[in-house]
């Protein structure tokens, strides 16, 4: 029987003078680009015009990116607190040193997606949020990974065979037993709620319900991110005498959100298809 697994990826893919590519960086960039695609698609799909498209990846990649960062600055930064980035700012960008926070993304994301709808969509709120969050479910999947490659955010010990031994990382040396991969938990339910949003909005078309893919998402990333927090280890030091650790704080007003949204959604009238189908010609 496979007592355990010993990771010892290196998390550089090459290095070219100063320059120095890793896996984290290229996932998040498949994530960004993956996000793009399957919501561009749909865009076409509903034969929307070509400048929502071209106008989503400046408003989504930015938005993103910089709340992911400020996220884990004010709330993971570690020894480094806010007034050690107000006297020097020039640390904020330094996103290659790592330190990106999917609930400051997430904040990020929805700041950034509101300013494109008002700017550029003028529709409805949620229905950018219900065709957004199809892709950004399988771009989480992406940047799980690069976790993953990264040796980073895993969880505590475990008897079970698939538990890790992450051999770069000085987290895990002061351990030193076999741990729950929790980045491939993370990536999973990713997958799932990819699987279940596409669904509901190719098959089963509940975009005519506006909000309840959106809260559907929230549940399957933010409610499984709750749960799986009892199972990881606290990124933090700060957070060991907590009931609750930062990320389930942060978690819970999305899953009360994701709730409400759902309960609301049910409670209206399935809405009429607001765009054209493309026809069987147009198809082929």
């Amino acid at each position: 029987m496979l007592a355990s697994i010993t990771w010892d990826v290196n998390p550089e893919i090459f290095r070219l003078g100063f320059l120095h590519v890793r896996w984290y960086g290229l996932l998040w960039a498949l994530a960004i680009l993956s996000a793009y695609w399957v919501v561009t698609t749909i865009f076409k799909y509903e034969k929307r015009p070509e400048v929502w498209s071209d106008k989503l990846f400046l408003y989504g990649a930015i938005s993103l990116i910089i709340g992911a960062r400020l996220g884990h600055c004010l709330l993971y930064g570690g020894d480094n607190d806010f007034w050690f980035y107000y006297k020097h700012p020039f640390e904020i960008i330094k996103i290659w040193e790592g330190g990106l926070a999917s609930h400051g993304g997430a904040i990020g994301l929805l700041l950034g997606m509101w300013l494109y709808n008002k700017y550029v969509v003028k529709k409805s709120y949620l229905y950018v949020l219900d065709r957004l969050v199809i892709g950004v479910a399988i771009g989480g999947m992406f940047i799980r990974f690069g976790n993953l490659m990264n040796s980073e955010i895993f969880g505590g010990a475990t008897t079970m065979p698939w538990g890790f031994e992450f051999l770069r990382s000085a987290e895990w040396q002061q351990i030193g037993l076999p741990c729950h991969p929790t980045q491939i938990y993370e990536m999973t339910y990713c997958i799932i709620t990819f699987i279940i949003c596409m669904l509901m909005y190719w098959k089963w078309k509940s975009y005519r319900r506006q909000g309840l893919i959106f809260g559907v998402f929230l549940i399957g990333i933010f409610l499984t991110r709750f749960l799986l927090e009892f199972l990881k280890l606290n990124q933090e030091d700060f957070e060991n005498n907590m009931i609750i650790n930062m990320g389930q704080i942060l978690s819970l007003p999305l899953i009360i959100w994701s709730i409400c949204l759902i309960i609301n959604a049910l409670r209206k009238p399935s809405e009429l298809q607001d765009f054209e189908k493309p026809n069987s010609k147009q198809a082929k």
